[in-house]
Order: C-alpha cells, then sequence, then structure tokens
C-alpha cells in the first residue's frame, strides 16, 4: 500500500520533485568535483615531491655548505697535457658532490639508532662535468714580397743584402673545438635499496644492484640518458678515466627525476674525492604520524645538520600548483559548503510547500483513520526517494566534471624553493654543478587529473541521503500537524 501510493503521488508530482532533485544534484556534483580535483592536487604535489625523495623515504638528513674559503676556486677547472702533434684529441672529466656539504659515512648508524627511525641510507650526489674535443696547431708563416727582382739588389761598399723578403712572421690556421656535457650520478647503498634516490624508478631493461656489487664498476642509467647517448644493457662508458658497464635501464615512477646514472657508494666515493663520505641521509620513519617528532629526536641528538620532511618540501611549492591547490582546498570547499546548504534549504522549504497544498490530502487521510505517524512517513519516504533521485544525478554529473578535468588535463607549473639543506650550494648548482635532484631551484609541469575515489561516491550518497532526511524531517513535522478539520475546512 505504502509503495503503491508512494510511487503514484511521485508521478503526480514529476516537476516539484524533479528541482527538488536537481537542487540536491548540483550540490552534490559541485562536492565531487572539488574533492576530485583536491585529490589531483595531492597527486601532483606528491609528483613533485617524488623528484627529490625515495619513495617511502620520510625525511632527509644533509648539512648546508659551507661558505668558501677567501681566495679557494669555485670554478670549474680543466688541465691538458700539452702534445707536438698538430691535431690532438683531448678529453677531461669534473666531478664535484652536490646537495650540501658532505657528512660522514659513520652519520648514516647514528641516524639509523635514533628513536622511531625504522631505517636510513647514505647516498651521494655528483654532477659530472665532461669537456671533450681538440686542438688544432697553427702555422707560423713569414709575408714575402711579390716584387722581388730575380737579382737581388747589391748593398753598397758594406754588401748587405737589402731584401724586402723579411717580414714579419704570421700564425695562420689552429684552433680549439670542445663539447661540454654536464650529467647527474647517485652513489647508493646497494644493500638497500628501498630507500634513497633509485627508489623512485622502475628497472624497464636488465636488472640492478646485487649485495654483492657493493664496489664493482657497473652502473644503471635513467631510460631518458641512456636514449640520448644511445646506450643499452651491456654498454661501456668512462667517468674520470673508470670503465663502467651498464647493467640496467631505469625508469623514474616522476618524470621530474634529473639523476642519469646510478654507481654502488663506493664508486661514487672514489669518483668525488670523498671516502667514507656522503651527502643525504634518507630517513623512514617507524610511523608516519610520528615524523616531527623523530626530527626533533635527530636534530637534537646530531648537531650541525639540517632534518628536511616532505611536509617542508611542500612548504616549498610554488607556481600555478599552489594556487590551484590553495583554491581548491579553501574557496573549494567554502563554496561547496555553501551549495550544499541551499540546496538542502531549498529542497525542505518545496517540501513543505508542496505539503501546505495537500491539506486536502493529509487531512482526508487522517480522518479516515491514518495515524500522523503514517502521514509522517509518506513525506519523508518521497523526500528520500527525490534526495536519492538527486544523489544519483549529482555523481553522474560529478563523474562527467571530474573525467572533463582528467581528459582536459591542464597543466600547472610547480617551482620548488630552496629547503634549508636540500640546496644545491656552491657544489650543486650553476657553472660546474648542475642540475641535481636537490638543485636550489626545480621547475617543473604537471599534469592536473581528477581521480574521483569510492570514499567521495560514498560521501555523495551519504549527503543524498541527509537532503532527502532534511527536506522529509520538515514536510513530515508540518504534515503532522495538520487535523482532519483543515480538509473540512478547505472544501469550497
Amino acid at each position: 500500500m505504502f509503495g503503491i501510493y508512494l510511487k503514484r503521488e511521485l508521478g503526480r508530482r514529476k516537476k516539484a520533485a524533479l528541482v527538488i532533485a536537481l537542487g540536491l544534484a548540483l550540490g552534490i556534483a559541485l562536492v565531487i568535483t572539488v574533492n576530485s580535483v583536491s585529490a589531483g592536487m595531492t597527486q601532483a604535489q606528491d609528483k613533485v615531491l617524488k623528484s627529490l625523495y625515495g619513495l617511502g623515504t620520510d625525511m632527509t638528513v644533509t648539512k648546508a655548505q659551507s661558505a668558501p674559503k677567501a681566495g679557494g676556486s669555485q670554478g670549474p677547472n680543466f688541465k691538458f697535457d700539452a702534445r707536438q702533434s698538430s691535431s690532438t684529441k683531448q678529453s677531461s672529466d669534473r666531478v664535484m658532490t652536490q646537495g650540501g656539504q658532505a657528512l660522514s659515512s659513520s652519520l648514516v648508524t647514528k641516524v639509523a639508532a635514533q628513536q622511531g627511525v625504522s631505517a636510513a641510507v647514505g647516498a651521494i650526489s655528483l654532477n659530472v662535468t665532461k669537456v671533450d674535443g681538440s686542438f688544432t696547431q697553427g702555422k707560423a708563416k713569414s709575408s714575402t714580397s711579390s716584387s722581388v727582382s730575380s737579382g737581388s739588389q747589391q748593398g753598397g761598399p758594406g754588401g748587405g743584402n737589402n731584401s724586402s723578403g723579411g717580414g714579419q712572421p704570421q700564425v695562420q690556421g689552429g684552433g680549439a673545438s670542445f663539447n661540454v656535457n654536464s650529467y647527474s650520478v647517485a652513489g647508493i647503498d646497494v644493500t638497500d635499496q628501498d630507500l634513497g634516490p633509485l627508489a623512485t624508478s622502475k628497472i624497464t631493461s636488465g636488472r640492478t644492484f646485487t649485495a654483492a656489487q657493493s664496489n664493482a664498476k657497473v652502473a644503471v642509467i635513467s631510460k631518458s640518458y641512456a636514449k640520448s647517448k644511445k646506450y643499452k644493457v651491456g654498454s661501456t662508458f668512462k667517468i674520470n678515466g673508470t670503465k663502467y658497464t651498464v647493467i640496467g635501464i631505469a625508469t623514474p615512477d616522476s618524470s621530474e627525476s634529473t639523476t642519469d646514472v646510478f654507481v654502488p657508494l663506493k664508486q661514487a666515493q672514489t669518483l668525488g674525492d670523498a671516502k667514507n663520505k656522503v651527502t643525504t641521509i634518507y630517513v623512514k620513519a617507524t610511523d608516519s604520524q610520528q615524523i616531527a617528532t623523530v626530527k626533533k629526536e635527530i636534530q637534537s641528538n646530531i648537531s650541525g645538520t639540517t632534518v628536511t620532511t616532505s611536509a617542508d618540501l611542500a612548504s616549498t611549492v610554488s607556481g600555478s600548483l599552489s594556487t590551484a591547490s590553495n583554491l581548491a582546498t579553501s574557496v573549494g570547499k567554502w563554496l561547496s559548503i555553501a551549495v550544499l546548504a541551499a540546496a538542502f534549504l531549498v529542497a525542505a522549504l518545496l517540501t513543505s510547500s508542496a505539503v501546505s497544498r495537500r491539506v486536502r490530502e493529509f487531512g482526508t487521510l487522517k480522518a479516515l483513520g491514518w495515524p500522523s505517524r503514517n502521514v509522517t512517513r509518506q513525506v519523508v519516504g518521497e523526500s528520500m526517494v527525490n534526495g536519492l533521485l538527486g544523489g544519483a544525478l549529482g555523481i553522474g554529473l560529478g563523474l562527467a566534471a571530474a573525467y572533463a578535468v582528467t581528459a582536459v588535463a591542464p597543466k600547472l607549473t610547480a617551482q620548488l624553493g630552496s629547503s634549508g639543506g636540500m640546496g644545491g650550494g656552491p657544489g650543486g648548482g650553476g657553472p660546474g654543478g648542475g642540475p641535481g635532484p636537490q638543485s636550489a631551484s626545480n621547475t617543473m609541469e604537471i599534469a592536473l587529473s581528477a581521480p574521483v575515489s569510492l570514499t567521495t561516491i560514498a560521501l555523495a550518497v551519504g549527503l543524498a541521503v541527509t537532503g532527502g532526511l532534511i527536506a522529509g524531517a520538515m514536510g513530515g513535522w508540518r504534515a503532522s500537524r495538520m487535523r482532519p478539520a483543515d480538509a473540512l475546512r478547505s472544501v469550497s
């Protein structure tokens, strides 16, 4: 009986039901869109931070670069041996540590022993600037006069030869042609590759390091670097005179990763003349909720170091990504609340207004013996159906809006400013250092997506039910107060 009457009454009031459902649908669709865009912002920010962090890394420990000594040379310099050949090829590598002042490898063990630390590994970042080319030696030639007589002019009594062919010698030809190539090298702890620079990449060709290759002359290179140099698994190349064999090619999870070559930590320390040194310690906490506490623990027990968490790095992200994120989390949130409140209020008012126009109907039902709870249940039931219909429409509109954002994929720029010890310092950026994964300023472009989670869908259904209950409660309360006499007085 209840279902039949409910269906008939909704069919009689299609326009009113559609208006209420559409109002709720718009509010719910906006909530879905804002939540999905906010989730996309979070993913975009995670992509940015992954370019600096290893997967699973909660914080890094570094040391700020010390001020250069007076009179010290900071620029790159290259020395070539002088040779006698007229055309000689020359090649020289300049290897520099980057990412801050070097730390003692013993600090890795000390950091790992701190309370709340699950694991800690050390890594060293290097920048290699390779200069190769050739010198061509010029030849000195003397200029001679073209108007020299066939018989040399005889001099005076002194017998001197007054030839005009003794001009100043001039150097002709010669010069130099050199190419400069700069790339980044990361030395990683091969015994624990779940933390550190290589953790953000997947081996797509070949294999990664084994524990036995802690000091082997092997390398894993990034896919982009392999493509630019036409390297493949088994290829060999030299860094500062040492030959390395490519055993694997890695594709980074984040397209913004800037590390080109990965080698075992001991090999990188040898290349950078930094024995038993690291530039960065990657740390994983036992509890992600206690990262701030672990940070304080490390800073208080290990002086002179800078501890940087993902939250610290996130605060340095600027550009359109930061602006859009602020809009989505602040303006979008309050706009969603305002629209939802308006939709609920409109639904409640329309339901109450519809009840006032059904005085005869509800009065007659009560006169026939319907108790007030049945009348209230009828109004609430109709409102719940309207709410669920609005929820379905809202979910459809929200999914369409989220899909449109993902399809268009608007580009957002993100710029990472320096954060404590994460800056490059003299060894990290500028001439001689080159860009690295922890450079002082790094601008990247991110494609925005708008993923919709099951939690968001569940929230939409909850809002639809809530809207129906609010509208039904208000209309049902008013319907329950009607008396049979009201129906009789309304009869003309």
